[in-house]
């Protein structure tokens, strides 16, 4: 067997234990899972997660998710809560313990204390009959028959396990609480997420002298010179009552050309597009980027609700404002 092929092989059966060790999780989503869940929809304080070593990288990934997606939470070191930090919990939080053997030393010293205040406890542990997972009002079973390590040593197929389990639990949370793709953006309003999330048309169409507009009955020669002096790529076209009549783009002016139209005595009515796709300033950016994507159009015009035109945006906005 050459290298490469002993690699390969090492790397697919690592991703199969893997897999069978979440496929055997479906069983355990059971009466504990809906426990944990009601006791933290109930929580007025803050998840509290604990855990020592890689369980300790995973606790701290599952606070993270809990709190961007609807359930405030943090991660305090066991370790550290010992000789301090347990002033960070109080009376009104709720804690997860993460621990696969379910007798860290480091947890079950705070169990007395945990006790003592009252704080409800929720354990995830791979060993349901360990002192932690008797100590707690619902036990999250993440045992795994066998680690991916061929040493069966070090963690693997149980910190995934816990992952997936920590995230079945954010999200089922989120979706109990009706967290809205609004409130996720709340609470990532950096970066390009936050952006595509929070992002209004009305932020980022031009308006006022900015939107290009010619009346109905308006030269086609006429119609590209507004179109230069904008720098748009198009024009709106007005109805005499102010409301959208259709609009002239680029893309037409080159059908145009390919049809032998003179466009120095051409009428804008007959080379435009009839009222064409739009869009509402309160839309979300991203919301208009997909009407753009789904009909292959590179602009859009903003109507108000009597369908008068009140801006324009086109594909470059949307990439300079960061949403595409």
């Amino acid at each position: 067997m050459t290298q490469s092929t002993a690699l390969i092989q090492s790397a697919q059966r690592t991703v199969r234990l893997e897999l069978e060790a979440i496929e055997a999780l479906f069983e355990r989503i059971n009466a504990d899972f809906v426990r944990a869940c009601e006791l933290l929809l109930a929580c007025r304080g803050r998840v509290v997660v604990v855990g020592m070593g890689k369980s300790g990288h995973i606790g701290n990934k599952i606070a993270a998710t809990l709190a961007s997606t609807g359930t405030p939470a943090f991660f305090v070191h066991p370790a550290e809560a010992s000789h301090g930090d347990m002033g960070m919990i109080t009376r009104d939080d709720v804690v997860l313990a993460l621990s696969n053997s379910g007798s860290t030393a480091e947890i079950i010293t705070l169990l007395p204390l945990i006790k003592r205040l009252g704080i409800q406890l929720i354990s995830m542990t791979g060993n349901p009959d360990s002192p932690l997972a008797q100590a707690a009002q619902a036990n999250l079973d993440a045992r795994v028959a066998h680690e991916a390590c061929p040493l069966n040593l070090a963690p693997t197929s149980s910190t995934t396990a816990s992952l997936v389990l920590g995230d079945a639990l954010a999200i089922a949370l989120l979706e109990a609480r009706g967290f809205t793709a609004e409130d996720f953006a709340f609470s990532h309003p950096g970066g390009a997420l936050g952006r595509r999330l929070l992002l209004k048309v009305e932020n980022v169409m031009h308006a006022g002298d900015a939107l290009p507009q010619v009346a109905r009955g308006t030269l086609l020669r006429d119609a590209l010179l507004e179109m230069t002096r904008k720098g748009l790529g198009m024009t709106v076209v007005l109805e005499a009552d102010g409301r959208l009549a259709g609009v002239f783009t680029d893309g037409d002016l080159r059908r145009t050309l390919d049809r032998g139209i003179d466009v120095r005595n051409a009428s804008i009515d007959s080379v435009m597009t009839s009222h064409g796709k739009t869009a509402r300033a309160e839309m979300l950016a991203a919301e208009a980027l997909k009407i753009m994507e789904d009909n292959k159009i590179n602009s859009l015009v903003v109507v108000d609700a009597d369908d008068r035109p009140v801006g324009a945006l086109n594909m470059h906005d949307l990439l300079r404002a960061g949403v595409m």
